[in-house]
């Protein structure tokens, strides 16, 4: 399976940080953000990695090269604009390949990336998280292994296992993702799972400061060195 990074956001949240540097570069526990989700990508066994870039794009393609010094392969999407979510994907799906794909939000940050295995007959695979504080009505519920519309009770974590087939009779240019997601649910085409890790939503400094003091605690540095 190969595995596609988003990261060609303009990064607005988290001005003046992004002003100069742009998200997926910020760094938190020594490390940038997008670092973190090559370590886990490289220890999951998913080596191939597809990063679309936009802003600043340049930064990133320098800062990560073609992805050897972490045990990885990794090509770029390049957008001349951002193409949002939606747009992203599907510009990148020649990369990409026929397919399953693990999709992964460049601003997220979790302790351990999960990595889904696609129910047959499905579009997608979504894991959903606890509703975060800033987003506590949630997006979708989960019943009997589907995601669904009615009474959300969780999140979009922003990790999925996507089906190229998904994009079908989709256009080229910027659009979401969520409305394809939406439709796909509405047919019962998508399944979902609850992740119960540690997971943070980096939309903003202050969120990006919340982490930096998590990962930098004695209680998770003696955590992560246990066996």
């Amino acid at each position: 399976m190969k595995a596609m990074i988003l990261a060609a956001g303009l990064g607005t949240r988290m001005r003046p940080l992004t002003d100069t540097c742009p998200k997926p570069l910020l760094t938190v526990g020594g490390k940038a953000l997008i670092e973190h989700h090559l370590a886990h990508l490289a220890r999951a066994g998913i080596f191939e990695v597809v990063i679309n870039v936009s802003y600043r794009a340049e930064q990133i393609m320098e800062a990560l090269g073609d992805g050897a010094r972490y045990g990885l392969s990794i090509t770029y999407s390049v957008e001349q604009t951002p193409l949002e979510t939606g747009g992203g994907i599907l510009n990148a799906l020649p990369l990409l390949g026929e397919a399953p794909f693990l999709l992964v939000n460049g601003d997220v940050w979790c302790d351990a990336l999960p990595t889904p295995t696609l129910v047959p007959q499905a579009l997608a695979h979504l894991m959903l998280v606890d509703n975060p504080p800033q987003h506590p009505n949630g997006d979708f519920s989960l019943e009997q292994g589907l995601a669904g519309l009615d009474t959300p009770a969780l999140t979009y974590s922003g990790i999925a296992v996507i089906h190229p087939a998904l994009f079908q009779g989709c256009s080229p240019g910027a659009f979401a993702l969520a409305p394809l997601l939406k439709e796909a649910i509405a047919h019962g085409q998508v399944s979902a799972e609850h992740f119960t890790g540690h997971w943070v939503d980096v939309g903003t400094p202050a969120r990006l400061k919340a982490l930096e003091d998590f990962l930098t605690s004695s209680t998770h540095r003696f955590n992560e060195e246990s066996p």
